[in-house]
């Protein structure tokens, strides 16, 4: 149901290489920039996430109570993508872990502007 998600950034080139490195772990990679927006994916008719510098010229800013989820295949690769986002310089904003039981694995991090992100898996709920 989504196509895309776009967050702002006050650092495009900062953010394009934070993204472009977070991505490629798991095979994403730019399917589309111009000098102010840069999409990620797997391919023009598939979801893509995009960075951009805001169109009406203000400060980007991270909403409060906004988060983008992204999928990953199973606890290995959270475990993977969210060590490389804090490698990459975000901060944590919790540990990869199982989130309740019904098989909802996941990690939270907030990039270089502020935004937050989980990534997560369905895995088999323990027990």
């Amino acid at each position: 149901m989504i196509a895309y998600t776009t967050i702002g950034t006050n650092d495009y080139e900062a953010a394009n290489k934070f993204y472009g490195e977070l991505f490629l772990t798991i095979g994403i990679k730019q399917i589309w920039a111009n000098e102010r927006f840069t999409g990620y994916g797997t391919g023009m008719d598939s979801p893509m996430f995009a960075v951009c510098k805001p169109f009406d010229g203000q400060s980007a800013s991270a909403g409060n109570g906004t988060m983008i989820a992204l999928s990953a295949p199973d606890k290995d690769s959270v475990h993977k993508l969210h060590a490389k986002a804090i490698e990459l310089g975000a901060s944590c904003d919790g540990e990869p872990g199982p989130r309740g039981d019904t098989g909802f694995y996941c990690g939270y991090f907030k990039d270089l502007d502020g935004n937050k992100l989980n990534i997560f898996a369905m895995v088999p709920p323990a027990g």
